[in-house]
C-alpha cells in the first residue's frame, strides 16, 4: 500500500521534508539563542554599576563605544568649532532640539558634543554661544546614531546648520575635518560658559543592552520556525494518508487507477 513512497514524485516530497524540518529547527534554535544572548546581556548590564557613576577616562581609552563603555564619562580637550542644531528631539515630553558643537581636539579629529537641549524649534529660540578658547569637557559617551536609534524622521532634507542624526557619517560632508564615530552629552553646562537656558540631555542606554522589541521579535521568530517545522511534518502525514487511502480504494475497486 505504501509502495508509492518509492516513486520519483514522492522521492522529491520526502527529500524536501528531510531538508525542511532540520532547517526550521536550526533557524528556531538560532533565534532562541539570540534571545537568550539579549537576556544575558540585559542581566549583565543590570548587575554592572551605573556607567555615569564611574570615574572619567580619556576619550581615546573608551573607543570604540561598546555596551561596556557606553554612558561612561569621557574627557576630551580642545576648541569648539562648528555648531549644528538637531531638531525633533523630546525631553520631558516637550518638543525641542539639541545644541551640538564640534570640539576640535589636538589629534585633529572633532568630537560631537551635545551641550544641551532647548525647547522650541531652531530659528525661533536663541542658542547660547559655545565657550571660546581651549576647554576641557567631561561628558557621557554615546555611540553614533543611525536611522533605527535616533527615533527622528526628518525626510525631505534640513536647512543649513541643522542635523538629523548625530554620527560621523552625517557630518563627513558638512565639515572639512575628521569626526569621531561617537559623541558625548554634557551632564551640566560648562563652567564659565554661556549655557543658560539649556537643559542637560541624559545619556541613553547602550543599544542591544536591554529587552527591547527586537529581543521579543527573536522570541516570536523562534516560535514561528518551530511552527513551520510542525506544519511541514503535518502536511507530509496528511499527503501520505490521502495517497494510502486512494491506493486502498483502487485495490478494492472503489476507484479507478488514474495512472
Amino acid at each position: 500500500m505504501y509502495r508509492f513512497l518509492l516513486t520519483p514524485r514522492w522521492w522529491g516530497i520526502n527529500l524536501f521534508v528531510v531538508l525542511a524540518i532540520p532547517f526550521c529547527v536550526f533557524m528556531g534554535t538560532w533565534q532562541l539563542g539570540r534571545f537568550e544572548d539579549r537576556v544575558q546581556t540585559h542581566e549583565e548590564a543590570e548587575e554592572r554599576p551605573d556607567p555615569g557613576s564611574r570615574s572619567p577616562a580619556p576619550l581615546d581609552e573608551l573607543l570604540p563605544v561598546s555596551t561596556e563603555t557606553s554612558g561612561r564619562p569621557a574627557v576630551a580637550k580642545g576648541t569648539y568649532a562648528d555648531q549644528f542644531l538637531v531638531p525633533g528631539r523630546k525631553l520631558d515630553d516637550r518638543n525641542g532640539f539639541y545644541v551640538l558643537d564640534l570640539l576640535r581636539t589636538d589629534s585633529g579629529k572633532a568630537l560631537p558634543v551635545v551641550r544641551g537641549w532647548l525647547a522650541g524649534s531652531p530659528g525661533s529660540t536663541k542658542v547660547p554661544a559655545a565657550p571660546a578658547g581651549e576647554v576641557t569637557v567631561t561628558g557621557d559617551l554615546q555611540a553614533s546614531e543611525n536611522s533605527g536609534t535616533s527615533g527622528v524622521d526628518l525626510g525631505g532634507g534640513l536647512p543649513e546648520g541643522q542635523l538629523g542624526m548625530i554620527s560621523a557619517a552625517s557630518l563627513v560632508n558638512l565639515v572639512p575635518y575628521d569626526v569621531y564615530d561617537a559623541w558625548v552629552t554634557l551632564p551640566e553646562p560648562e563652567a564659565g560658559g554661556t549655557g543658560g537656558g539649556m537643559k542637560p540631555v541624559p545619556a541613553a542606554a547602550a543599544q542591544g543592552s536591554g529587552l527591547d522589541l527586537k529581543a521579543f521579535q527573536n522570541l516570536g521568530y523562534t516560535g514561528e520556525w518551530f511552527v513551520f517545522a510542525g506544519f511541514v511534518l503535518f502536511m507530509w502525514f496528511r499527503l501520505v494518508r490521502r495517497e494510502a487511502e486512494a491506493a486502498r480504494d483502487i485495490q478494492l475497486g472503489l476507484a479507478a487507477d488514474a495512472d
